[in-house]
Protein backbone atom coordinates (compact mmCIF):
# COMPACT_ATOMS: atom_id res chain seq x y z
CA UNK A 1 0.00 0.00 0.00
CA UNK A 2 1.55 3.37 -1.01
CA UNK A 3 1.05 6.60 1.02
CA UNK A 4 -0.60 9.48 -0.46
CA UNK A 5 1.50 12.06 -1.84
CA UNK A 6 1.98 15.45 -0.30
CA UNK A 7 3.92 17.30 -2.70
CA UNK A 8 4.80 20.51 0.08
CA UNK A 9 5.67 18.10 2.77
CA UNK A 10 8.27 16.39 0.38
CA UNK A 11 9.17 19.75 -0.45
CA UNK A 12 9.46 21.16 2.81
CA UNK A 13 11.42 17.63 4.12
CA UNK A 14 13.92 18.21 1.37
CA UNK A 15 14.58 22.30 2.21
CA UNK A 16 14.91 21.30 5.53
CA UNK A 17 17.28 18.09 4.85
CA UNK A 18 19.41 20.66 2.39
CA UNK A 19 19.47 23.57 4.85
CA UNK A 20 20.81 20.98 7.74
CA UNK A 21 23.41 19.69 5.26
CA UNK A 22 24.73 22.39 3.48
CA UNK A 23 25.38 24.52 6.74
CA UNK A 24 26.91 21.42 7.98
CA UNK A 25 29.33 20.09 5.08
CA UNK A 26 29.07 22.95 2.21
CA UNK A 27 28.03 22.94 -1.18
CA UNK A 28 30.35 20.48 -2.34
CA UNK A 29 30.74 17.96 0.11
CA UNK A 30 26.28 17.64 0.15
CA UNK A 31 24.93 15.29 -2.29
CA UNK A 32 21.77 15.28 -4.00
CA UNK A 33 21.87 11.27 -2.33
CA UNK A 34 21.99 12.42 1.10
CA UNK A 35 19.86 15.27 1.22
CA UNK A 36 17.24 13.02 -0.19
CA UNK A 37 18.18 10.43 1.93
CA UNK A 38 17.81 12.56 4.79
CA UNK A 39 14.32 13.84 3.93
CA UNK A 40 13.17 9.67 3.73
CA UNK A 41 12.59 10.79 -0.89
CA UNK A 42 13.75 9.14 -3.71
CA UNK A 43 16.47 11.65 -5.15
CA UNK A 44 14.73 12.03 -8.29
CA UNK A 45 11.96 14.15 -6.15
CA UNK A 46 14.63 16.96 -5.94
CA UNK A 47 15.11 17.49 -9.68
CA UNK A 48 11.30 17.26 -9.98
CA UNK A 49 10.63 20.07 -7.26
CA UNK A 50 13.74 22.01 -7.55
CA UNK A 51 15.38 21.18 -10.77
CA UNK A 52 19.07 20.81 -9.23
CA UNK A 53 21.49 20.99 -6.63
CA UNK A 54 21.97 24.30 -7.39
CA UNK A 55 18.32 25.76 -7.61
CA UNK A 56 18.29 24.04 -4.05
CA UNK A 57 20.84 25.29 -3.04
CA UNK A 58 19.40 29.00 -3.71
CA UNK A 59 16.43 28.51 -2.17
CA UNK A 60 17.87 27.07 0.96
CA UNK A 61 19.71 30.83 1.30
CA UNK A 62 17.73 33.07 -0.16
CA UNK A 63 13.97 31.60 1.69
CA UNK A 64 14.55 33.02 5.00
CA UNK A 65 16.29 36.14 3.38
CA UNK A 66 13.53 37.11 1.12
CA UNK A 67 10.82 36.86 4.14
CA UNK A 68 12.73 39.49 6.05
CA UNK A 69 12.74 41.53 2.73
CA UNK A 70 9.33 40.77 1.84
CA UNK A 71 8.05 41.42 5.60
CA UNK A 72 10.27 44.10 7.04
CA UNK A 73 9.77 47.99 6.13
CA UNK A 74 13.65 49.48 5.24
CA UNK A 75 13.72 51.10 7.81
CA UNK A 76 13.50 48.15 10.61
CA UNK A 77 15.59 45.82 8.21
CA UNK A 78 19.20 46.01 9.95
CA UNK A 79 17.03 45.60 13.39
CA UNK A 80 14.89 42.51 12.05
CA UNK A 81 18.14 40.90 10.05
CA UNK A 82 20.00 41.11 13.38
CA UNK A 83 17.32 40.20 15.76
CA UNK A 84 16.65 36.80 13.73
CA UNK A 85 20.22 36.25 12.90
CA UNK A 86 20.67 36.11 16.92
CA UNK A 87 18.02 33.54 17.65
CA UNK A 88 19.07 32.58 21.10
CA UNK A 89 20.54 29.09 20.70
CA UNK A 90 20.47 28.68 17.09
CA UNK A 91 20.64 25.00 15.78
CA UNK A 92 24.67 25.92 14.67
CA UNK A 93 23.92 23.40 11.51
CA UNK A 94 20.81 24.88 9.99
CA UNK A 95 22.14 28.63 10.42
CA UNK A 96 22.47 29.79 6.59
CA UNK A 97 24.99 31.88 7.45
CA UNK A 98 27.18 28.70 7.50
CA UNK A 99 25.67 27.26 4.31
CA UNK A 100 27.20 30.45 2.74
CA UNK A 101 30.46 30.17 4.24
CA UNK A 102 30.81 26.71 3.81
CA UNK A 103 30.57 26.63 -0.03
CA UNK A 104 31.48 30.26 -0.85
CA UNK A 105 34.49 29.03 -3.17
CA UNK A 106 31.90 27.24 -4.81
CA UNK A 107 31.36 29.65 -7.92
CA UNK A 108 28.17 29.58 -8.02
CA UNK A 109 27.19 29.80 -4.48
CA UNK A 110 29.47 32.87 -4.30
CA UNK A 111 27.60 34.18 -7.21
CA UNK A 112 24.40 33.09 -5.89
CA UNK A 113 25.36 34.90 -2.59
CA UNK A 114 26.41 38.15 -4.06
CA UNK A 115 23.71 38.05 -6.80
CA UNK A 116 20.49 37.22 -4.81
CA UNK A 117 21.23 38.07 -1.59
CA UNK A 118 24.23 40.76 -1.39
CA UNK A 119 22.45 43.14 -4.14
CA UNK A 120 18.64 42.59 -2.71
CA UNK A 121 19.98 43.74 0.60
CA UNK A 122 22.25 46.27 -0.55
CA UNK A 123 19.30 47.49 -2.66
CA UNK A 124 16.83 47.84 0.40
CA UNK A 125 19.57 49.31 3.00
CA UNK A 126 20.96 51.74 0.38
CA UNK A 127 17.20 53.33 0.41
CA UNK A 128 18.08 54.70 3.81
CA UNK A 129 20.22 57.40 3.13
CA UNK A 130 20.56 60.03 1.47
CA UNK A 131 24.32 60.42 0.41
CA UNK A 132 26.16 59.95 -2.51
CA UNK A 133 27.67 56.48 -1.50
CA UNK A 134 24.91 54.76 -0.77
CA UNK A 135 25.94 51.63 -2.12
CA UNK A 136 29.04 51.83 0.00
CA UNK A 137 27.78 52.08 2.86
CA UNK A 138 25.27 49.42 2.46
CA UNK A 139 27.88 47.47 2.08
CA UNK A 140 29.61 48.37 4.83
CA UNK A 141 26.27 47.43 6.93
CA UNK A 142 26.19 44.26 5.42
CA UNK A 143 29.87 43.50 6.16
CA UNK A 144 29.36 44.52 9.95
CA UNK A 145 26.26 41.85 9.92
CA UNK A 146 28.50 38.94 8.07
CA UNK A 147 31.09 39.72 10.96
CA UNK A 148 28.93 39.76 13.60
CA UNK A 149 27.05 36.44 12.65
CA UNK A 150 30.30 35.21 12.19
CA UNK A 151 32.00 36.03 15.88
CA UNK A 152 28.85 35.18 17.63
CA UNK A 153 27.45 31.92 15.90
CA UNK A 154 30.46 30.21 14.05
CA UNK A 155 33.29 31.29 16.80
CA UNK A 156 31.13 31.74 20.09
CA UNK A 157 33.28 35.19 20.73
CA UNK A 158 32.10 36.29 24.23
CA UNK A 159 30.81 38.33 25.37
CA UNK A 160 29.00 38.97 21.75
CA UNK A 161 27.86 35.35 21.63
CA UNK A 162 26.44 35.47 24.98
CA UNK A 163 24.72 38.92 24.48
CA UNK A 164 21.27 39.89 24.59
CA UNK A 165 19.91 40.01 20.64
CA UNK A 166 17.77 42.72 21.92
CA UNK A 167 20.65 44.30 23.05
CA UNK A 168 22.99 43.83 20.07
CA UNK A 169 20.39 44.83 17.92
CA UNK A 170 19.79 48.17 19.68
CA UNK A 171 23.70 49.31 19.63
CA UNK A 172 24.07 48.04 16.13
CA UNK A 173 21.21 50.06 14.49
CA UNK A 174 22.18 52.96 16.87
CA UNK A 175 25.94 52.96 14.86
CA UNK A 176 24.37 51.87 11.72
CA UNK A 177 22.27 55.25 11.62
CA UNK A 178 25.36 57.38 10.62
CA UNK A 179 25.89 55.85 7.65
CA UNK A 180 21.90 55.28 6.92
CA UNK A 181 20.51 57.89 8.76
CA UNK A 182 16.85 56.34 7.78
CA UNK A 183 17.13 53.36 9.77
CA UNK A 184 14.75 52.90 13.02
CA UNK A 185 16.89 52.64 16.07
CA UNK A 186 15.90 48.99 17.89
Amino acid sequence: MSRPRDAAATKAALLDAATKLFGERGFDRTTVRDIANLAGVNQALLFRYFGSKDALFATVLTTQSRELLEDSPAEHLLRNVLLRMLEEKPRREDHPLYAVLRSSHHDSAADLVRRQLGEEYARALASLTDADDAQLRADLVLAWIVGIGVLRTMFGKEPLAGADRAEVAALVTKAASVLLEHTEPG
